[in-house]
């Protein structure tokens, strides 16, 4: 029986915990979380709670760290006190790279990174997720099983974690900032603001589909909805004009900027 213990039960950990409930076969749950109260429905959704970091850290064979980056040093001070060299760090935290990891913990530390997104709450996340080469190859799997139980993970290069934040962990903001300008536009032209939220999240969800569904391009997809003369070109020329792409590869480029910041603030 593979044991896997979640230091943190937040808006992400708890997450992932309601999402492998049921779902991974012969292995046993753990939790710990400093706010005692996000343990007690925890049994709920197939978890046991943990007296402490350091007796998780003992017993586990997988530690999932969900926490805030204030308290990351001191919970990797308890797992290096508990002396399980063997198991692996599956982390959660934002610009934190496996080096990090072992320096606080152990010099051969197995580290499993992972960039999620809030959609994850739902069950139809987008984690991007990498190994270091003392991870095996049915630790990683896993660790890939753990995480795509709330949705897809895409592997990616370890040395690519901060630069693919903007692709999927910041890119919800993204897409609801534009979401308001629709419906700000519904509000100006008199359509009511829920029912024009309702119609963009859809087209939203078909769109998506479309993407990954239909074998076209990007390029392709846009060309489709594109009728020579017709409406969707005049406000594609808007756009263009402001130059979106641009703008959204400045945005993209700005949230890695401050990934390895925040890296080296640590």
């Amino acid at each position: 029986m593979k044991k896997l213990g979640f230091i943190g039960v937040g808006n992400m950990g708890g997450a992932i915990i309601k999402g492998i409930n049921g779902k991974l076969g012969n292995t046993a749950v753990f939790a710990y979380d400093s706010n005692l109260e996000k343990l007690k429905d925890l049994n709920l959704n197939g978890a046991t709670a943990a007296p402490s970091i350091l007796e998780l850290a003992k017993k586990c064979d997988f530690i999932l760290l969900a926490v805030k980056p204030q308290q990351l040093d001191g919970v990797l001070e308890e797992i290096k006190n508990a002396g399980n060299d063997n198991l692996v760090i599956i982390s959660i935290c934002a610009g934190i790279s496996a080096e990090y990891i072992r320096a606080r913990t152990f010099a051969n530390a197995k580290v499993v990174l992972v960039m999620p997104n809030t959609p994850m709450m739902l069950g139809c996340g987008a984690a991007a997720i990498s190994r270091d080469d003392k991870t095996s190859d049915d630790e990683f799997e896993f660790a890939k099983k753990i995480i795509g139980c709330c949705g897809i993970a895409e592997v990616v290069p370890m040395d690519k974690m901060k630069e693919v934040i903007a692709i999927n962990g910041s890119s919800p903001a993204f897409i609801y900032l534009y979401a308001k300008g629709f419906v700000q536009y519904a509000h100006k032209v008199g359509i009511n603001e829920d029912a024009a939220l309702r119609l963009f999240a859809q087209s939203l969800i078909g769109s998506a589909r479309m993407m990954t569904e239909s074998g076209m391009t990007v390029d392709e997809l846009i060309k489709q909805v594109s009728s020579p003369g017709g409406t969707t070109l005049a406000g594609l020329q808007e756009l263009y004009n402001g130059r979106l792409t641009d703008v959204v590869i400045e945005a993209c480029d700005a949230c890695t900027h401050r990934a390895y910041e925040l890296g080296a603030e640590k």
